[in-house]
């Protein structure tokens, strides 16, 4: 798994907290499947898919992809 997957994944499970996979994909507007293959490391993700999910976290890509 390559370092940004594997930083991206971690720091989504972080901003995860206590929400459950299902509420959380519902959160960022993206199904519950590619949350966890994301947080797996094992999907790729558009430019497009992170900005949404950066825009839902109110966060920049920097902070999700920083180690």
């Amino acid at each position: 798994m390559s370092s940004f997957r594997k930083n991206l994944a971690r720091n989504l499970r972080v901003r995860r907290g206590e929400l459950t996979q299902k509420e959380f994909a519902r959160k960022l507007g993206i199904d519950q499947a590619s949350v966890n293959r994301i947080e797996l490391g094992e999907q790729n993700i558009t430019i497009d898919t992170l900005q949404i999910i950066c825009t839902r976290l109110k966060c920049a890509a920097g902070d999700l992809l920083d180690s």
